[in-house]
């Protein structure tokens, strides 16, 4: 298994070193994005769907992030609802978690992508069909 490097964010080293796994950004983005009205759901893979039938539940889910020597990447893979803009929703998703993370650790995003995977249709009109 390859060990993703850790990110150095501390300005001041006098103290000591102040650093952030990957895994934290996967989090803080998974639920910023999740707070999005029009968001359905985070696609995940066959490893936290297990989990999550488990009774854990996974934050990260449909969260990749990359560093490279650019910067942060960030891409997410939703489901959006029926009837949403696309191009609207996949924006508020963006400026939620790059305000987020600016918050909670100070780092600039270089690119978040969205992809959307599926569309989920409203419950109730599929009943009446």
């Amino acid at each position: 298994m390859s060990e993703q490097p850790l990110l150095d964010v501390s300005g001041d080293t006098s103290l000591g070193k102040v650093e952030i796994a990957p895994e934290v950004i996967e989090v803080i983005t998974g639920i910023a994005a999740s707070e999005v009205e029009g968001l359905s759901s985070m696609r995940g893979n066959f490893a936290t769907g297990v989990v999550e039938r488990f009774g854990k539940k996974s934050h990260g889910k449909g969260v990749k992030v990359e560093l490279t020597d650019e910067g942060i990447l960030i891409d997410l893979f939703v489901v959006l609802n029926f009837g949403v803009s696309i191009p609207q929703v996949a924006q508020k998703v963006q400026d939620s978690i790059r305000q987020t993370l600016k918050n909670m650790t100070a780092l600039e995003i270089n690119e978040i992508n969205i992809h959307v995977v599926g569309i989920q249709m409203d419950e109730d009109s599929a009943d009446n069909e």
